[in-house]
């Protein structure tokens, strides 16, 4: 266990893969430069890789101070363990307050192993990050600036702040799209820190032998407009009505996870709590009952439009717009009057 450290920097895992830097990593990093500026310490990133160092610029330009970078060959690809030697080591000694991965596969996959490794607490899929005190009412003792870790609990009927007070660094990992990646100073400057770690047998005992990577179907996060369907669809065969509404508007199609769920389109299509979180300037959803689940993945959307049967559908209580009716019916219609004005 690390002792706690009010000095340390707030960290940020700085996720890249084939040399290109993940969204997530830069929006952490704007939301690390924001909670570092409320403890009035530094904003540092750990930055590993084989020939990534030009990657250090764009982190500063995105709030970081000093960039810890890591360059060897073992680090070309992703390994658990050489990644997990990597932040143990540098944990161990620049003691970090607080350590932010983002909730991507890899996040996923390396957090809780340098959390098992050095024995510190960590939250998972926090949708916030905040600062704030926390009293003890068993010790009767208050605590000053932790970090309070807010996460949907109990499949979203709550949100629930977790706090560490005892064992440090206080880590957590976020989900990607829930937090705005600022748009970067270029003008910044920062301290890029060359770092080197030895690695033992140990961390070397998983080989790479062949490397398959899938690209996604589709970029929901950067669509600056969506229709997205659910389960109220009620077929695959009548999910071609979202795909040929997404194409008249020149959209991207989104899904619940009924949805996904029940096979009416692939998992790179899902919207919300157990999906991609989303900001388009327009977001259309169709037979989508809106669970809190859902409606967390989409509901900062500058308009929503819902197209629903239930007048009483939760969905229409955060869309600007509803449309109360049979989708099978309004979507041909919304379709027509595009292609008409076109």
């Amino acid at each position: 266990m690390i002792e706690p450290n009010r000095k340390g920097e707030v960290w940020v895992f700085a996720e890249q893969e084939d040399k290109s830097l993940s969204d997530v990593s830069l929006e952490v990093c704007s939301k690390a430069r924001e909670l570092a500026d409320r403890v009035k310490v530094k904003v540092g990133a750990v930055l590993a890789g084989s020939d990534v160092g030009d990657l250090s610029s764009r982190l500063i330009a995105h709030g970081v101070d000093n960039v810890y970078c890591v360059e060897d060959p073992e680090l070309e690809h992703y390994r658990t363990g050489p990644y997990a030697r990597v932040m143990c080591e540098l944990v161990a000694k620049h003691k970090p307050q607080i350590v932010i991965y983002g909730a991507t596969p890899i996040g996923r996959d390396l957090a809780p192993r340098v959390a098992s490794e050095i024995r510190a607490g960590l939250t998972a899929d926090c949708t916030d990050l905040q600062i704030g005190d926390y009293r003890d009412g068993a010790a009767k003792k208050e605590h000053k600036d932790l970090l309070l870790q807010i996460r949907p609990a109990f499949g979203g009927n709550i949100i629930a702040t977790i706090v560490n007070h005892d064992r440090w660094p206080q880590m957590a990992t976020v989900r990607e799209g829930v937090m705005r990646m600022g748009e970067g100073d270029p003008k910044r400057k920062g301290d890029v820190i060359e770092e080197s770690v030895k690695f033992n047998d140990l961390d070397l005992v998983v080989k790479l032998i062949e490397r398959h990577k899938r690209e996604r179907t589709v970029n929901l996060k950067s669509a600056r407009t969506i229709v997205a369907g659910g389960g109220g669809v009620g077929s695959k065969d009548n999910f071609r009505l979202i795909h040929e509404l997404a194409g008249a508007i020149g959209g991207a199609v989104g899904a619940s996870r009924a949805a996904v769920d029940s096979g009416f389109v692939g998992k790179d299509h899902q919207i919300g709590q157990t999906g991609t979180t989303v900001r388009p300037a327009l977001y259309i959803a169709c037979g989508i009952s809106g669970a809190v689940q859902h409606r967390a993945g989409m509901e900062e959307s500058s308009k929503i439009i819902a197209v629903n049967s239930d007048r009483e559908a939760p969905i229409l209580s955060v869309a600007h717009y509803g449309i109360v009716g049979d989708l099978n019916k309004v979507i041909p219609m919304m379709i027509k009057a595009i292609k008409e004005r076109v």
